[in-house]
């Protein structure tokens, strides 16, 4: 065959790779070091594969194929995340049971994925619908209901009319449904939560250790929000209660001059005199049919209601009144809040709107204004606070909580803004929670003898919308028996969310068959952490926080072995369509990748993903550019197939050096378009010449990981026998690259932070580029007033100065 025809030997390859489980991981007694990529799993929809999914896929195949030819045990596992909202939504537009849905839908995203030769170790495929799965699911569950970090609470949830479910605040994307976009509404449920508070400081000191993307960071932290303040007690006049108040601001307290409640807070009603009371119910029932995001809104005009009772500020005596609105919510802090108007804008405006007192305890000058004309919200000296008058305001945050700590008024405290996690759904396409209620025994555990507790086939599924999952119509399934006293009892109808089955499904890959442990501890001391993991930015909060938080406490019980499940991170970049708009059925805008296979080839395919663009960002898909990586394939094979040279040339070898460095380098890095210039360059250079045996074997296992079934059918015809995937990946020579490369060292505003090594011959601009997409640097790049390059004549190093602003 002296013509390139991918179609003839594409699909052999792969029975040929899966036959022979060339891809089979060894297991944890293995003598070779292990190395773990990781994919985010997919939920299998009906639209199967577009052309945006397989850059990730390629982008760890590239890695994983160089990892195994470098030595190492690669650990590059498959499943599917099937259980869910995504399934069953699909399967009640389609009137078709999620069971035979998700079935049907696998069978085709596996088999789209073996058509793009990726090299999946195929035996460790997991399925989240699995009993044999989301038993371990069950036990996970049950593990934080006996630890007490499960457990159910009335309380006011997101409601989607929609999908007719509870959603977590995660899943609400500005007032909406994430998942359908409906308008989210307020609804009191009893919900199952997991204390993922419990865990708030470990999850947000540990992203220190992390090798992620600063941005996915930083969105953790917000997210978690952690606030440094104190807990103040104010006594209530003429009553026995108390309200407690967290506050960052505690150097603003005799400016304090009212209390507001949210409309949840337990003594909301309870403090309404009788002349407020029904002012007070009124505007209780109208906060209750609000979302978070409208009684939050900034833009919007701040509403109250006056109890009629009053607290007493505890650092001057003085009786402020006790309001309620709905800015403030239950969940966050204590859900009370002391007003400082002086020094907060949206108590100025709420003061202002009611004719209530503005206190000035706070001054830049030290001298109190003559008419307070906006809330003064910096640092400054204290005014009109008795003996802490003249003190910096930020000395007097400590001081003020000091002496009220020594009447018990005050102590210094934490708030988080996380929340616990609403882990029911009144869904059906869900594992069911191993929970019995027994009238005498109350919540009840299920025996883990009895798990899995597998979900019912049923041929109605549809949400009833009530707040009882379809669950709740199958008698014979509800009634059981309670595992404590045998007594009557009826079983839990509540499912679990999506996130249950992903937030521990990297642990299956590493003992996908053991019917006895959730992972063998050998296999997990051996395999974690997850040395590299891909996937899209979108689950930057609720999957990665959630799977942290599980992870942890697996950890506590001496399930893992490590802190942490995901060393490194990194987000793989949309592809969006021609038009520049995201994918999508409903704009007629999908590209579909098994018609690409069909005319160029997969190679061809996975070549341009690779090709497209910088890993890391979001780019539009060209018609054109498989084109353009179809040609190189077909120029590679000419020159592969054609007879050797036999003239030496120090040139060839020097260059073909270079460029094992390069690719090897740029693979490791994610810039794998960087590598296939390269190649491409490699291959302009010495088409005419040709290559020995010896540099097309290098060469062809250089193309190996980007294009597996080219390299494989090339290496048999040059006379080998085993996969090209046994052989030993091409070492560089260190001394040959000496004259090509120089150090550069990286400084911000003269402090040295990193060295890398660059082409001699690089240009300014293309150090910056490379610089500005290294995560240590981004942040500092975009905020450079000023970017100085030195190159040293003498000495093979180069300097470059970050100045910030």
């Amino acid at each position: 065959m002296k013509q390139y025809q991918p179609q003839k030997f594409e699909a052999k390859w792969q029975r040929f790779w899966l036959k022979n489980k060339v891809f089979k991981t060894q297991d944890y007694d293995s003598k070779k070091p292990k190395f773990y990529v990781l994919d985010m799993f997919p939920y299998p929809s009906g639209a199967g594969l577009h052309v945006g999914h397989p850059r990730g896929y390629t982008a760890t195949d590239i890695l994983a194929r160089m990892k195994k030819m470098q030595g190492s045990n690669v650990l590059h596992p498959m499943g599917w995340d099937a259980f869910g909202l995504p399934a069953e939504n699909y399967a009640l537009q389609n009137k078709i049971h999620p069971k035979v849905v998700v079935a049907k839908n696998i069978k085709r995203f596996r088999k789209q994925l073996i058509s793009l030769g990726l090299s999946y170790d195929w035996d460790r495929e997991i399925n989240t619908t699995d009993p044999e799965y989301y038993k371990w699911t069950q036990w996970i569950f049950l593990q934080l209901f006996k630890k007490k970090l499960a457990y159910k609470a009335e309380m006011p949830i997101n409601f989607c009319p929609s999908c007719k479910t509870g959603l977590a605040n995660e899943e609400v994307i500005s007032g909406r449904c994430e998942r359908c976009k409906t308008k989210v509404k307020r609804k009191k449920l009893k919900q199952w939560m997991l204390k993922i508070t419990a865990y708030a400081d470990r999850l947000l000191k540990d992203l220190d250790t992390l090798n992620w993307p600063e941005p996915i960071k930083e969105m953790q932290r917000n997210w978690i929000g952690k606030s440094e303040g104190a807990n103040i007690k104010f006594s209530i006049s003429n009553s026995q209660f108390s309200i407690d108040v967290f506050t960052t601001r505690p150097d603003t307290l005799f400016g304090c001059t009212y209390l507001v409640l949210s409309p949840e807070h337990p003594l909301a009603l309870k403090l309404a005199t009788t002349k407020y009371k029904q002012k007070v119910i009124k505007y209780i029932k109208k906060a209750e049919q609000k979302t978070d995001l409208e009684r939050t809104d900034l833009a919007k005009e701040k509403t109250g209601v006056f109890t009629g009772s009053y607290a007493i500020n505890p650092v001057n005596d003085r009786k402020i009144p006790i309001w309620i609105s709905d800015y403030v919510l239950a969940q966050y802090g204590t859900g009370a809040i002391m007003c400082v108007p002086a020094h907060d804008e949206r108590d100025f405006e709420f003061a202002k709107k009611y004719n209530l007192s503005i206190i000035e305890v706070i001054s830049k000058t030290g001298k109190p204004q003559k008419q307070i004309q906006k809330a003064y919200t910096d640092k400054g000296l204290m005014i009109n606070s008795e003996k802490f008058n003249g003190l910096d305001s930020e000395k007097a945050k400590t001081e003020i909580v000091k002496w009220l700590k020594k009447g018990k008024k005050a102590d210094f405290s934490v708030a988080y803004k996380l929340r616990d996690w609403i882990f029911s759904r009144q869904r059906y396409w869900g594992e069911p929670i191993p929970i019995v209620h027994c009238r005498k025994c109350g919540i009840v555990a299920l025996d883990e003898k009895d798990l899995p507790l597998k979900l019912p086939y049923v041929k109605n599924y549809q949400p009833s919308g009530t707040g009882e999952s379809p669950l709740a119509k199958i008698k014979n399934w509800i009634n059981t028996i309670c595992p404590k006293c045998k007594g009557k009892a009826k079983r839990e109808t509540n499912t679990m969310p999506q996130w249950a089955g992903s937030s521990w499904y990297y642990l299956r890959y590493i003992d996908p068959q053991n019917n006895k442990k959730l992972v063998d501890q050998k296999k997990d001391r051996y395999f974690m952490p997850v040395d590299l993991y891909v996937g899209g930015a979108e689950h930057a909060v609720l999957h990665l926080l959630y799977a942290r938080f599980w992870h942890k406490f697996l950890y506590d019980l001496k399930v893992v072995s490590t802190k942490e499940p995901f060393q490194k991170l990194i987000n793989v970049g949309v592809i969006l369509a021609p038009d520049g708009k995201k994918m999508s059925k409903s704009l007629g805008n999908v590209i579909n990748p098994d018609d690409l296979i069909k005319q160029y080839g997969a190679d061809s395919l996975r070549l341009y993903e690779a090709f497209i663009g910088p890993f890391r960002q979001r780019i539009a898909w060209d018609p054109q550019g498989i084109v353009g990586t179809h040609r190189f394939l077909a120029r590679s094979w000419s020159l592969l197939i054609k007879k050797d040279r036999k003239i030496m040339n120090q040139e060839i070898e020097k260059n073909l050096n270079s460029l094992i460095y390069k690719v090897e380098t740029d693979i490791i890095n994610f810039d794998f378009n960087t590598a296939i210039s390269a190649m491409m360059e490699f291959l302009n250079l010495v088409e005419k010449q040709g290559l020995n045996k010896k540099e097309k074997n290098i060469f062809v296992k250089l193309l190996a990981p980007f294009a597996p079934h080219l390299a494989e059918e090339i290496w048999q015809k040059l006379g080998n026998k085993n996969s090209i995937f046994e052989a030993e990946w091409p070492k560089y020579n260190q001394k040959l690259l000496k004259e090509e490369e120089i150090t550069l060292v990286i400084q911000i505003n003269g402090k040295t932070k990193d060295s890398i090594k660059i082409d001699t011959q690089a240009k300014e601009k293309e150090i910056k580029e490379l610089i500005a997409k290294n995560d240590k640097f981004k942040e500092a790049m975009a905020k450079s007033r000023k970017q100085i390059f030195i190159k040293t004549p003498k000495k093979p190093i180069a300097i470059f100065n970050i100045i910030r602003q």
